[in-house]
């Protein structure tokens, strides 16, 4: 059974502006260009987190045709006039397969993904939903030798910790336990809430800063 660690967190957005002001808003920083996604008509903004994580802003692509299935992470759910928010977070496995396998809850097929000469499998419910609000992972493995987070501009950005939250914690717990991570230089925790949520805890050029999101906000 592969061990899973914190891959990136994601921050959906109606349009990549919004969601790099934000960030910036946040974290005091502006993320780079990304690219786009062709078979899932988006595109995205990044922040390295670390050596191995990164922060992901994501949104439609407005000049790239829809897919012909439903979009990742709840895109097309989303609201024109809705705010950015930190939505879900993804988990790196170096065997995507073995670990939807030994998960206690369905988090999705893995589907092939690309952007530019990156490649990877994702897991993604058919219907583009986030399992568990977003609070639940989903998983990634990536394709190539050095991971993406490597190539990025370094803006002195690490996180630290991730709440995951969620009003059936000890279902969550059993999910995260089974899928066996082991983090590096930051740590991931479960917590018992109203609704489904984020907080991430980066340390930032400007000191330790916070990403949070309830599905309960106003701002959803």
């Amino acid at each position: 059974m592969p061990t899973c660690h914190i891959d990136h967190i994601t921050i959906v957005s109606p349009t990549l502006a919004a969601g790099g002001e934000l960030v910036h808003k946040l974290l005091g920083v502006h993320p780079q260009q990304g690219g786009e996604h062709p078979r899932m008509g988006t595109h995205n903004l990044l922040l390295p987190l670390g050596e191995a994580m990164f922060l992901e802003v994501i949104a439609i692509n407005p000049n790239a045709p829809a897919p012909q299935r439903s979009r990742w992470f709840e895109l097309d759910r989303l609201p024109p006039k809705s705010q950015p928010f930190l939505g879900c977070w993804v988990a790196r496995t170096d065997d995507i397969h073995s670990s939807l396998a030994a998960a206690s809850e369905q988090l999705g097929l893995a589907e092939p993904m690309s952007r530019g000469v990156l490649e990877w499998l994702i897991s993604i419910p058919d219907d583009g939903s986030l399992p568990f609000g977003g609070a639940a992972p989903a998983l990634i493995q990536w394709q190539t030798e050095m991971h993406p987070a490597t190539g990025m501009q370094d803006k002195r950005c690490r996180l630290v910790h991730l709440e995951l939250l969620h009003p059936e914690p000890q279902r969550l717990d059993a999910l995260i336990q089974g899928l066996q991570f082991s983090e590096f230089g930051s740590t991931l925790s479960v917590v018992e809430a109203p609704a489904p949520g984020l907080v991430a805890h980066i340390d930032t050029p400007l000191g330790l800063r916070t990403i949070r999101h309830l599905r309960e906000d106003d701002h959803h």
